[in-house]
């Protein structure tokens, strides 16, 4: 298991879900013309720290003024999917 998937797991477990946000954008020379840009990242519902923080960046250090966003959220490990194993059992 590769550091990525071990923390990964790590962000799942303390419930965190995976946050698909599409972007809708001004184009900075041609505003009447708006660009998409797809962001996903692990987030917290529903305050959607990560989600903010980067919007925030966005308004603050890039050209293309937000035209509106359209997020999805999903937990992908919940309490009822998640089992403590109790035994091992190791095949050659």
């Amino acid at each position: 298991m590769t550091q990525t998937t071990t923390g990964d797991m790590a962000l799942q477990l303390r419930g965190y879900g995976m946050t698909t946000a599409q972007i809708l954008y001004r184009m900075p020379d041609h505003p009447k013309l708006l660009q998409t840009y797809i962001w996903q990242h692990y987030d917290i519902a529903p305050d959607f720290p990560e989600m903010k923080s980067f919007l925030k960046f966005w308004q603050e250090k890039l050209d293309g003024p937000l035209h509106s966003v359209r997020y999805v959220h999903r937990r992908l490990i919940s309490a009822t999917e998640w089992r403590a194993l109790k035994g091992e059992f190791v095949i050659n």
